[in-house]
């Protein structure tokens, strides 16, 4: 069983080191949302009102990042549909975008092998719809502490290596296709 607080914490902090790639990772709600909720869409985000990334987005069923998140296991190796704002883009080759939950501070990251698919930095602040298979990733805390370092680092990640005192589990989206919307 998974502890919440590990995999909001790998939420929040996206894909492992090691399977980043990187060379140097709902349904709609209404006006009354708060900061760091998922997107309000007047039409759903389809091809026809958005960028197509990879495959695009088959799946009409969507699960909410909160629901996978909070039950991630129930999710692993199935290819499901979420929706967001996104967040956060690689800075570095655009293999990787993140979509904020929910509950403020939740984010789940999609991700694509270098060069597969390209997001550009200004997805960041729109909608989207991301489709993929869901993988988690248990660490060591030994593990823990190299990624966390690396995120730091690297994406200026607010967190302190050193005060990690248990492993954790990531949760992410490794994608097939996405929509942005334009």
């Amino acid at each position: 069983m998974f502890r919440t607080a590990h995999i909001i914490t790998a939420a929040v902090l996206g894909v492992l080191l090691i399977t980043t790639g990187c060379s140097h990772e709902s349904a709609p709600k209404g006006d009354d949302q708060a900061e760091g909720q998922s997107p309000t869409t007047a039409e759903p985000i389809s091809a026809a009102n958005a960028t197509v990334y990879g495959d695009g987005v088959k799946q009409s069923d969507t699960v909410a990042i909160t629901a996978l998140l909070e039950n991630p296991e129930a999710y692993a190796g199935k290819s499901v549909r979420v929706e967001g704002t996104v967040t956060d883009v690689c800075p570095k080759r655009g293999c990787w975008f993140d979509m904020a939950g929910e509950k403020p501070g939740q984010k789940l990251r999609f991700k694509v092998q270098d060069g597969v698919m390209v997001f550009p930095m200004d997805a960041k602040g729109k909608s989207a719809a991301a489709e993929g298979v869901v993988t988690l990733q248990t660490l060591s805390l030994e593990e823990t502490r190299r990624y966390l370092e690396y995120q730091a680092s690297e994406y200026g990640a607010d967190v302190d290596p050193d005060n990690v005192t248990e492993p954790m589990t990531i949760v992410r989206l490794d994608g097939t296709g996405a929509l942005v919307k334009d």
